[in-house]
């Protein structure tokens, strides 16, 4: 019967786990919505503005060039790690890590590699890693325009100042809820437009009427582009974080309720032979008797 009281106290355990993934499933399933629809919304503006700065950009001349599109030799770099708070998100939190990591150990391997991180996870293992410079966990709290522009202008200033010579931003995209693709994107200096591969870049100039010059509104754009750049990938983060989570949740849902089942048909089987053996030993005492 030991064995018995076992089986039922691990069957109310697996019970009481599959009850709180199942409500941290529907949690993350109402909160994707509305991250989904923001990243959604916010995505072709951020593509439209990127293209028109481009655009603008190739048109001006090498000595016009921002300060944020200084090209120089990479000996200091800076990545930005956006991860989470919290876990319970599947490989959320570990892909975007291991594509630090990995940067350290071979992209930029022999260099100066130190980390911004954004988010408690990703922090609390990059700084037994290498250099955290500074850690932004609260943004998330309330994820405004404005709070992600402070970031981003200080990521502008850290390289305007020299202080790095360049610096990448890691992040998960996200594609749907089931999939989250790990992002790398040089975030400055800013790269030139880039040829369709096998072709030549365009040249073609597009027909703009500009005022002021064209050198004051690109150099009004880069500012607002950069700090929609990091904006849009923070938010791509927190779409993604609730379809991991929403994922992560159903398979660990689905996989309680079989191993629950699988528990309940194994007390079954031991109940019934106990029972069958209290019969066996009922019937050979009653023998007995008789004999």
């Amino acid at each position: 019967m030991a064995n018995l009281k076992e089986i039922r106290n691990r069957i109310s355990s697996v019970s009481s786990t599959m009850q709180i993934t199942s409500a941290m499933k529907m949690v993350s399933a109402a909160k994707l919505k509305k991250a989904q629809d923001a990243i959604t919304a916010m995505r072709p503006y951020s593509e439209k503005l990127t293209e028109l700065l481009q655009n603008l950009s190739a048109t001006l001349g090498e000595d016009s060039g921002s300060k944020y599109s200084d090209q120089r030799e990479v000996n200091k770099v800076l990545v930005v790690a956006i991860t989470s708070n919290r876990g319970l998100a599947g490989a959320f939190n570990s892909n975007i890590i291991k594509q630090a990591k990995n940067l350290v150990a071979e992209t930029y391997a022999g260099k100066q590699v130190d980390f911004m991180t954004i988010g408690k996870k990703g922090n609390d293992i990059l700084k037994k890693f290498g250099t955290v410079i500074e850690n932004n966990n609260n943004i998330f709290d309330d994820l405004t325009f404005e709070n992600s522009s402070e970031i981003a202008q200080n990521l502008m200033d850290l390289f305007s100042e020299g202080k790095y010579d360049k610096i990448v931003v890691v992040y998960n995209h996200f594609k749907n809820a089931a999939t989250q693709l790990v992002m790398t994107e040089q975030f400055l200096p800013i790269l030139p437009p880039k040829a369709i591969e096998g072709e030549a870049v365009s040249t073609t100039e597009t027909a703009y009427i500009f005022e002021p010059s064209k050198e004051e509104i690109v150099e009004s754009l880069i500012p607002k582009s950069l700090k929609t750049q990091l904006f849009k990938a923070l938010r791509d983060s927190v779409a993604s974080e609730h379809g991991a989570r929403m994922t992560a949740m159903h398979k660990a849902t689905d996989n309680a309720t079989e191993l629950r089942d699988d528990l309940k048909l194994k007390y079954n089987k031991a109940r019934q032979a106990a029972i069958t053996n209290e019969i066996l030993e009922i019937v050979g005492g009653a023998e007995a008797l008789a004999g």
